[in-house]
């Protein structure tokens, strides 16, 4: 496959468009623009309303929610990077928000597939920059039509739930094209690591292995919908409570979790995506309990602190409902037969 780099200087936007052979299997064109998370952060039309960053853009407190965000990001990365670190203010993340377009018969018409998340250290004591991961955040309107609408017009009238055959193949093999293209090598020099909450339909248990950055690690036989569905995007999953949280994070992610990245690496996906679990989820991620030896999660509990960040719950949970008919309208139907096609014949 080819790529072609553009940048747009005067907004700050990059991006990259892979043009590949004309077969079936690489009949994509992935269009990356990348744009930063801080204050002055307004969505893109294509960015999902109910994305961690973009929710909080959002309404009269936008400006003071993203300032609050990102000082509890840069609070919790100097907590866990404590070494020569005194003053626990040597290092600030920021956060670039890349969005990935697919335009699928190169004919200029795109639809947005994935939006993730890349960090970036600044270490004030050195004035360097540093790379962090890419992926954090996931966000994906395919994800929001195969459970939004797919699995609930399977289950309608059925006594039992179940899960249509070929759930998520399609999704899976377009984050594994992308994750495999040129062009995400070309501009990430690790495979992403996404960071999500723990199922409050699981039990976990905590075990003896621990890390010095991820804390100790939990273990559940059980394995849910969710980590079903990454699988088919080729991740496995891991469980962590780092130091001084009261919940763990799953882990998904390629190859070795503990070996491929370095400390201040995991550290910015562990401040970032805790930070945004404590606003989503506070009843797990700021529970007034730490999980103990066994835990069940449970969005029910009713012991825990807010934060001074404010967004609307039911709102985002019913417009996860219109993304997933976006996607229905735009790509799925418009290229079904396409798209079955395709996917049916890709392989990495």
């Amino acid at each position: 496959m080819k790529s072609v780099v553009l940048k747009n200087l005067g907004t700050n936007e990059k991006k990259v468009i892979e043009r590949p052979q004309n077969t079936i299997k690489n009949d994509f064109v992935f269009i990356i623009k990348s744009n930063y998370f801080n204050e002055n952060y307004i969505p893109s039309n294509s960015t999902r309303k109910t994305t961690n960053f973009a929710n909080l853009a959002r309404g009269m407190n936008r400006q003071e929610n993203l300032r609050n965000t990102i000082q509890m990001i840069n609070n919790r990365f100097n907590n866990l990077a404590k070494w020569d670190n005194p003053n626990h203010d040597r290092y600030s993340v920021e956060l670039e928000i890349i969005s990935v377009d697919i335009d699928i018969d190169d004919t200029g018409t795109t639809f947005p597939s994935i939006e993730i998340l890349k960090t970036h250290i600044n270490d004030h004591k050195t004035g360097k920059r540093i790379e962090g991961i890419v992926g954090n955040n996931f966000s994906s309107y395919v994800r929001d039509y195969d459970f939004s609408i797919l699995l609930s017009k399977h289950n309608k009238n059925k006594d039992s739930f179940s899960i249509p055959d070929n759930f998520g193949e399609l999704h899976g093999n377009i984050f594994k094209c992308f994750v495999n293209s040129e062009t995400y090598k070309e501009q990430f020099s690790k495979p992403p690591v996404i960071c999500l909450s723990v199922s409050s339909n699981k039990t976990y248990h905590r075990t003896g292995n621990h890390h010095p950055i991820l804390g100790f690690e939990y273990k559940s036989n059980k394995s849910s919908l969710t980590e079903e569905y990454f699988d088919k995007m080729g991740l496995q999953v891991r469980y962590f409570i780092p130091p001084n949280s009261v919940a763990p994070l799953a882990f998904y992610f390629f190859g070795d979790l503990l070996s491929d990245y370095t400390n201040l690496e995991l550290i910015s996906t562990i401040s970032t995506m805790e930070t945004f679990q404590k606003i989503y989820r506070p009843e797990i991620y700021n529970a007034n309990v730490v999980a103990g030896l066994c835990y069940n999660p449970s969005l029910k509990n009713q012991d825990y602190s807010l934060t001074k960040i404010s967004y609307d719950r039911e709102e985002r949970t019913k417009l996860g409902v219109e993304q997933g008919k976006f996607a229905e309208e735009h790509f799925i139907k418009p290229y079904k037969s396409f798209l079955e096609q395709w996917s049916s014949s890709f392989s990495v």
